[in-house]
């Protein structure tokens, strides 16, 4: 018999933030996952993130498609908000949550099938109305549920663990979301928690529409000689191009030295974000030369990994549609119904 309740009682001296949390306390669920799947490290890299901001559960809406990637919810912040929608529908569920309540922190976690197929258009649409969110996809370029078909972020001449050999160019998400004009795009992979947590931070605190692609290999169907998002295949293909730490407001923050230059990028909220870059030619507030260098690394059949673009002065969609500050749903019929003068001034200018 299995068991998938989490003992509620933990050791009484487990370091708590600032809040007085545990780690234990961002957790969710048991993973039903594969034993060493992927989209676990993301899960607890989550945790990690979150448990470090300091943040309260209660103010973060995770939400979800469908796919392996959108299980995985279950597994992380198990005291949040979480809506599991339909296949490739979570971005424009989560941008309809966004503009009822703005003052939630939102989460979409999302996979390569979920984005890159049958929700490509929801995708595009959340990154360029600038949705505040972080959208994360859980990448491993096939159809787990499914028994591991090709997905769209498959790269062309990769081998199935069948054998079979996809002939179609792959959908690169990181690339679109700059181009759809993204404030903040990155890359991780599963296996360096190093550089996932203080990426996945950032793009928490960040006030715009904040995207992380994820390798994520699928243990299962997409981990053999000849995948190109294997574990051995990206660890022996990453390029990282920067060291990352992100500091948040408040507080005296002191770290070591290393070598290559140092980026100090202040966000609205007074937080930092610290990029030490492994790349001298790599400027990630460029948006034409992040796309350049990721076009080069690619023709040298390397994995780039970091954070790759950012935009230092964000607005996002309430900014665009000029909302007003509180969240609509708390708004009254007083706010709501304006009275039958205003009606008439605004029919007149339309007449």
């Amino acid at each position: 018999m299995t068991y998938l309740a989490k003992p509620k009682l933990h050791h009484p001296k487990l370091p708590v933030n600032r809040l007085g949390y545990t780690r234990r306390d961002y957790e969710g669920a048991v993973s039903t996952l594969c034993a060493g799947c992927g989209h676990d490290s993301i899960s607890a890299a989550i945790v990690q993130a979150c448990f470090e901001l300091d943040l309260p559960p209660h103010r973060i809406a995770k939400l979800s498609g469908i796919g392996c990637s959108s299980k995985t919810p279950t597994y992380f912040l198990g005291n949040s908000h979480g809506f599991n929608s339909v296949h490739g529908r979570m971005p424009s569920v989560l941008t309809g949550a966004n503009l009822a309540n703005r003052e939630l922190i939102y989460l979409g976690v999302s996979g390569d099938g979920d984005s890159a197929s049958i929700g490509l258009g929801q995708f595009a649409h959340s990154m360029r109305r600038g949705v505040n969110m972080t959208y994360i996809v859980e990448n491993n370029g096939v159809y787990g549920l499914t028994k591991g078909q090709f997905s769209a972020t498959a790269d062309k001449g990769s081998k199935s663990k069948r054998g079979a050999v996809n002939n179609d160019s792959a959908i690169d998400l990181v690339t679109l979301a700059i181009q759809l004009g993204a404030g903040f795009v990155g890359r991780g992979f599963s296996g360096d928690k190093a550089q996932l947590v203080p990426l996945i931070k950032a793009a928490i605190e960040y006030p715009g529409a904040a995207f992380i692609d994820c390798i994520s290999p699928c243990i299962a169907f997409n981990n053999h000689a000849g995948s190109t998002k294997s574990f051995d295949y990206v660890r022996a293909h990453n390029e990282a191009v920067n060291r990352l730490d992100f500091i948040p407001a408040g507080g005296e923050i002191t770290m070591q030295a290393a070598p290559g230059s140092l980026s100090e990028v202040p966000m609205p909220d007074g937080s930092v974000l610290r990029l030490r870059r492994l790349s001298e030619d790599h400027d990630p507030t460029d948006r034409t030369a992040a796309l350049n260098y990721l076009r080069q690394r690619e023709a040298q059949g390397e994995i780039v990994t970091g954070l790759l673009y950012l935009d230092p002065e964000p607005d996002d969609l309430h900014a665009h549609l000029h909302t007003v500050p509180a969240p609509l749903n708390r708004l009254g019929d007083a706010e709501l119904c304006p009275g039958s003068a205003a009606l008439e001034r605004i029919n007149a200018a339309l007449r």
